[in-house]
């Protein structure tokens, strides 16, 4: 019987997968399902072995990052992420002219019933992770200009080297940020940019030392990703 795999679709990449009723309650699910794939507990020695051995995002402060109405959603009809999933190094091949993503090493994810999402993305919100990961409050919800953010995103800081705030346009190392503000919560979004390292550990995301104000107009322009004007 094949092994199900139910959070690994969060970095890696999918197929069609039917509609599976599991019948059960969400922290069981999670821990039936899940562990396989994603630390549900804060790794006894996080660093650079841990990100490279993981096979999917760790999940242990899921409660402080995601929104739950989008865990709903996705969950019910999972959409790639991370375009060339998790690692990016071990889902590349050569092509023509650069690395391109390859397809066949990427691992499908299974859709959920409604009723096992909901009760799955309970018990994920239930996760927050350790006292003060994420600075609470730190965003303080100003607009920025789209312009202005798109120039800091992609020229001034080089997130777009590795990350995409347009489908199809920019980096495929990292999680695509179009869908951030839907994805994300604004002060975890906020917390990871000022500093990496406090999550993951010897990730090659750099720490880019940004001003106050600088922290808060990049954190505004991916919320505003996925806003009308972002689109």
């Amino acid at each position: 019987m094949m092994k199900l795999h139910i959070f690994a679709a969060l970095s890696f990449g999918l197929i069609a997968a039917p509609v599976v009723a599991l019948a059960g309650n969400g922290a069981d699910i999670l821990k039936s399902q899940c562990i396989s794939c994603h630390a549900t507990v804060k790794p006894e020695k996080p660093g650079l072995d841990h990100i490279w051995e993981r096979k999917g995002p760790d999940l242990y402060y899921a409660g402080s990052k995601f929104n739950k109405p989008w865990l709903v959603k996705w969950l019910q009809d999972p959409v790639r992420i991370r375009p060339a999933g998790e690692l990016y190094r071990k889902h590349v091949k050569p092509g023509d002219k650069e690395d391109v993503v390859d397809e066949s090493t990427l691992t499908p994810h299974m859709k959920l019933a409604k009723a096992d999402a909901e009760a799955v993305a309970d018990a994920l919100m239930a996760l927050t992770g350790p006292a003060g990961l994420v600075n609470k409050g730190a965003f303080k919800g100003g607009k920025v200009s789209m312009t202005m953010g798109s120039m800091f995103f992609n020229k001034l800081r080089g997130c777009g080297a590795c990350h995409m705030a347009k489908a199809g346009t920019g980096g495929l190392s990292g999680p695509e940020l179009y869908t951030g503000g839907e994805r994300l919560q604004a002060d975890y979004i906020y917390s990871y940019i000022k500093d990496p390292q406090k999550f993951d550990p010897g990730v090659w995301m750099p720490t880019l030392n940004l001003a106050e104000p600088d922290l808060q107009r990049l954190t505004g322009y991916i919320l505003q990703l996925s806003a009308p004007e972002g689109k």
